[in-house]
């Protein structure tokens, strides 16, 4: 009898495990800096589609908000993926893109590679732990404005984002040197509304991350 109610708890675990939502590529999501809106992320196994949701107030200052999907990383990589928010409407400051970051602290060392509501393209980053961002000091603007795609890549201590629409070739928006960041770190896609009263939506598509970094 002992024998048949472990097999019928093994049947039972085995069907709720397989019924368990999944990540896709990622590990884990978290509401970076505890914004006032919740936020999710889902993935479509169908389509191969992420699905973001988050609020902040932004990711700038000395302190971060926002909904991180995320996974561990280690050493070089180039993590590419189109981007879409949901809805023409909302801060032309939200943000959507890439980001390595050194924990989930809200204070935390990191870089992104992003793209804004109204299209402004930038790779931005703190470099030390609970230091205020600069602007322009922390960052490198494109001069060009709403890309599809967007690649962060780490090679050694270098991170470079690249840019481009659909079919065709990135061009590289820059680059830049981040010796404290470990090379055990948090690479993942984020979402930030630059709102704290409103959620805001994005689908994340054709996600790859490779290893060691395509160069």
């Amino acid at each position: 009898m002992k024998f048949l109610y472990l097999i019928l708890f093994v049947a039972a675990f085995n069907s709720v495990s397989a019924q368990a939502p999944t990540l896709g590529l990622f590990e884990g999501h978290i509401d970076v800096g505890h914004p006032k809106n919740a936020g999710s992320a889902k993935y479509d196994a169908v389509t191969h589609t992420y699905t973001l949701k988050g609020s902040g107030y932004n990711i700038w200052f000395a302190r971060d908000e926002f909904q991180f999907l995320f996974k561990k990383i280690k050493g070089d990589f180039t993590a590419t993926a189109n981007f879409n928010f949901v809805g023409d409407k909302g801060n032309n400051h939200r943000k959507v893109g890439w980001m390595l970051r050194q924990s989930t602290d809200e204070k935390s060392i990191h870089i992104s590679a992003v793209e804004h509501g109204d299209g402004l393209t930038v790779l931005q980053w703190r470099s030390v732990t609970g230091e205020a961002m600069k602007d322009p000091e922390g960052e490198i603007f494109f001069p060009e404005k709403s890309f599809d795609v967007v690649q962060l890549q780490r090679i050694g201590t270098r991170l470079i984002m690249r840019v481009g629409h659909v079919g065709e070739p990135l061009v590289t928006v820059g680059a830049h040197e981040m010796a404290n960041m470990p090379e055990d770190a948090l690479l993942g896609l984020f979402i930030c509304s630059h709102d704290p009263e409103v959620a805001e939506e994005a689908r994340v598509w054709d996600v790859h991350i490779e290893q060691p970094a395509v160069k």
